[in-house]
C-alpha cells in the first residue's frame, strides 16, 4: 500500500488539501450551531442514498459534516477529531492523510448502498482505530480524570465492531467492512507483520523452555558421546543442531564441534 501511494504521490500529490480535518471540523461546527435552532437539518445531511437519487447529491458529501454527540460533549468530540485528524496528517503527509479519509468516504457509501442511509460514524470510528495503531502509547485523559494509553480505548473501540461483524445480518456486515475498508487496507499489513512476529517469539520461548528442561544443572553435564564429565574440567556445551535431531544435547567441545 505504501508503495502504491507513494507512486500516486508523485503524480497527483498537488492535488491534497493541506488541513483537510480543520475544514471537516469547522463545518461540523457550523452544522452543530445550526441544528441548535433547526433541528431537522441534520436529517437532511444523512447519507440516504434514495434521496441522492431523487436529486439530494449533497448528501454524498454533507453527512460528513454530522457533529457526533450532544450539547458540551459535540465541542469535545470536535476537538478530539481534530486532534486526531492533525496528528495523522503530521506524521503520514497531506497526501496520505486525504488518501485514508477520503477512502473512509468512499466506503460509507458503499455502506449506504448496502445497508440503508449512514452518517460518519464508521468513518470517524476508522480515524479513531488509526490513530490508535499509530500512536498506541499515547496517553490521554479519560473523562479529564484518568490516564490511559490510546491502544487500549482503540481495543474497546473494536469491541463493538467485532460485535456488530458476529450478530449483525449481512447487511450490516458488508456495510462495516466497505466502511471500515481505509484501515484494512493501511493496516492489514502492520498487523500480519504483529502475527508473524508473535508467533516468532511463542516459538523462541517455547525452544528456550525445552533447554531449560532439558539441560541439567551446570557442573553436572556429561557428554552424550564419550561420557566426559563437566565436573573433572571438561568444556561441555549444549547442542541442538540437524544432525542432534532439533533436540538438545550436551556434548563435549570436541564432539560439540565434530559430531
Amino acid at each position: 500500500m505504501d508503495r502504491l501511494l507513494a507512486r500516486l504521490e508523485r503524480s497527483i500529490g498537488r492535488f491534497a488539501i493541506p488541513n483537510l480535518i480543520l475544514y471537516v471540523v469547522a463545518g461540523m461546527g457550523m452544522v452543530w450551531i445550526l441544528s441548535m435552532t433547526r433541528p431537522e437539518v441534520l436529517g437532511r445531511l444523512m447519507l440516504d442514498m434514495d434521496a441522492v437519487r431523487a436529486g439530494q447529491v449533497w448528501r454524498l458529501v454533507t453527512f460528513l459534516l454530522i457533529p457526533i454527540g450532544t450539547s458540551y460533549w459535540v465541542l469535545v468530540n470536535l476537538y478530539f477529531a481534530w486532534w486526531i485528524g492533525s496528528s495523522l496528517e503530521q506524521h503520514w503527509g497531506a497526501f496520505k492523510f486525504n488518501a485514508y479519509y477520503f477512502m473512509g468516504m468512499a466506503g460509507t457509501i458503499v455502506a449506504a448502498l448496502l445497508a440503508g442511509p449512514q452518517s460518519n460514524t464508521w468513518l470517524d470510528a476508522s480515524m479513531f482505530l488509526a490513530f490508535a495503531t499509530t500512536f498506541p502509547d499515547v496517553q490521554i485523559l479519560l473523562f479529564f480524570i484518568l490516564p490511559i494509553r490510546v491502544k487500549w480505548l482503540g481495543i474497546l473501540a473494536a469491541l463493538p465492531i467485532a460485535y456488530y461483524l458476529a450478530v449483525g445480518d449481512w447487511g450490516t456486515r458488508g456495510a462495516i467492512i466497505a466502511a471500515l475498508g481505509n484501515y484494512m487496507l493501511f493496516f492489514g499489513g502492520h498487523w500480519m507483520d504483529v502475527l508473524r512476529q508473535r508467533n516468532v517469539v511463542v516459538r523462541q520461548r517455547a525452544k528456550r523452555e525445552t533447554f531449560k528442561g532439558n539441560d541439567p544443572v551446570f557442573g553436572q553435564r556429561v557428554c552424550a558421546i564419550c561420557g566426559a564429565r563437566e565436573a573433572d574440567g571438561v568444556d561441555i556445551r549444549v547442542c541442538s543442531c540437524d544432525k542432534c535431531g532439533g533436540k538438545p544435547r550436551t556434548l563435549c567441545l570436541a564432539h560439540a564441534r565434530n559430531h
